[in-house]
């Protein structure tokens, strides 16, 4: 199966920001990935809870600030594979006072072994994510051990 015909793993992210720490930074990595052929952005959508628990969401087009970044440049990304019922589970997961980015984003690094797979019979037959946090802590707990274990 050629590569043109293949798509990678569709993945999506909720990051939640407090609003007083905006630096813009998860923008520019986010446009970065983009940029480099890594990922393909199919929709990205800001929303928000205000102190008093409103939710809100932003038009990235016409939202002015270094808060948005980058994020700006990806206002067009709207595919439609979110919707209202999506939105709202995005905003009740959020604490007052916070904003969230929530991206819906192809794997694009995954397509020619997505398709080498696929060539060679190869099915998903299970798949799962493990949060970066969950990874970490992991691993700490492994660095923290082996010295132990080394030495016995």
């Amino acid at each position: 199966m050629p590569e043109s015909e293949v798509l990678g793993p569709v993945d999506y992210v909720l990051l939640e920001f407090h609003e007083d720490r905006l630096t813009g930074r998860a923008a520019a990595a986010v446009a970065d990935l983009v940029e480099r052929g890594i990922i393909a952005i199919y929709d990205l959508v800001v929303v928000g809870r205000t102190t008093q628990g409103d939710v809100y969401s932003l038009d990235l087009a016409d939202t002015a600030g270094e808060a948005v970044g980058v994020f700006r440049d990806l206002a067009g990304a709207q595919t439609g594979l979110l919707d209202e019922e999506d939105l709202a589970a995005a905003t009740a997961a959020l604490e007052p006072g916070t904003l969230a980015v929530l991206i819906v984003y192809e794997n694009l690094w995954a397509v020619p072994f997505v398709a080498a797979a696929l060539e060679s019979g190869g099915e998903v037959i299970a798949s799962a994510r493990i949060p970066a946090t969950d990874l970490m802590a992991a691993l700490e707990t492994w660095d923290a051990r082996r010295p132990a274990e080394m030495t016995s």
